[in-house]
This record gives C-alpha cells, sequence and structure tokens, in this order.
C-alpha cells in the first residue's frame, strides 16, 4: 500500500493523489494485483470534489478517480484565504473540525485533509480529526464539513439579521 501526495495541473482542475491502495488475488499462475486510487480535484478558487477509481494499473485508477472526482466538485464558500466559520464533518469513524485562521496562519492538516483544504483554495485553516485517521473518510468527512459552509450574507438573509 503506497500513499502518495502527487499533484498535477490539469487544465483548470488541480488533481491530488491522496492514497493509492494495491489488492491481490491469488489465482492459479500467482497473484495478480489491483490499484485503487483516492483522488482530490480542485480548481483553487472555492470548486473541490473527490473520486474514487480502481483498475489493473495506477495510471488508469489514477485517471478513473480523476474523471469521478470533476463530476462530483462542490462550491466551496471562501473568506479570503479562509473559511467563514467553524465547522464540523463528519463520515463513518472520521471526524473533522475546520477552523478559520488569520492570514499567514497556513494549512495545519494532516496529508488527507489538507489536500481537500488547498485542492479548494484554501490558505490560511486550522484542523483536527478525530477517530479514523483512514484518509477515505477524513476526505469525505472534510468535503461534508466544506459543503455545511454558509457566507456571512447568507446566514443574515436567514436569521434576518445584520452582523457587523
Amino acid at each position: 500500500m503506497a500513499s502518495d501526495n502527487r499533484e498535477k495541473q490539469r487544465g483548470e482542475l488541480l488533481e491530488k493523489v491522496v492514497k493509492i491502495k494495491r489488492c491481490s488475488a491469488v489465482v492459479k499462475g500467482g497473484r495478480r494485483f489491483s490499484f485503487a486510487a483516492m483522488v482530490v480535484v480542485g480548481d483553487g478558487r472555492g470548486k473541490v470534489g473527490w473520486g474514487y477509481g480502481k483498475a489493473n494499473e495506477v495510471p488508469p485508477s489514477v485517471e478513473k478517480a480523476m474523471k469521478e472526482g470533476m463530476r462530483s466538485l462542490v462550491e466551496v464558500p471562501l473568506d479570503g484565504g479562509t473559511i467563514p466559520h467553524l465547522v464540523k464533518g463528519r463520515f463513518g469513524a472520521a471526524n473533522v473540525v475546520l477552523v478559520p485562521a488569520g492570514p499567514g496562519t497556513g494549512v495545519i492538516a494532516g496529508a488527507a485533509v489538507r489536500a481537500v483544504c488547498e485542492a479548494a483554495g484554501i490558505h490560511d485553516i486550522l484542523t483536527k480529526s478525530f477517530g479514523s485517521n483512514n484518509p477515505v473518510p477524513l476526505v469525505k468527512a472534510t468535503i461534508e464539513a466544506l459543503r455545511q459552509l454558509r457566507p456571512q450574507i447568507e446566514v443574515e438573509r436567514l436569521r434576518g439579521v445584520t452582523l457587523s
């Protein structure tokens, strides 16, 4: 099982390989390997998605994951280089807390959460993950948290108040 954090620029989208898993099946002639790739795709300006692809070789699995990631893009409201408010995400046993940070803080996160934040274009954020440290549910929990974000203008409109 190789963990990889490569990144490529394809046209407008930024692609980050979070995890590559190798699976083997024992057959008559020996072992047959297959690969599964977890890829995070984003434009660096507030759109991010993830994809999971399986194939008999690594490059096709990454390609399949990237195509799936492009289909699952989510809009993330950004407040400068950070997020508008604290948010929690959960997927399975993985829990993620995302906290807005001041300019110059950087992305304080583990590898999986960092890949999602950087692909979304977040430059300053504090994160903490609880429970599972498996990158696959961590990526899904992070994107679930980012999906819950609301810009300040929308919150003011929903509550019928003005926050200054």
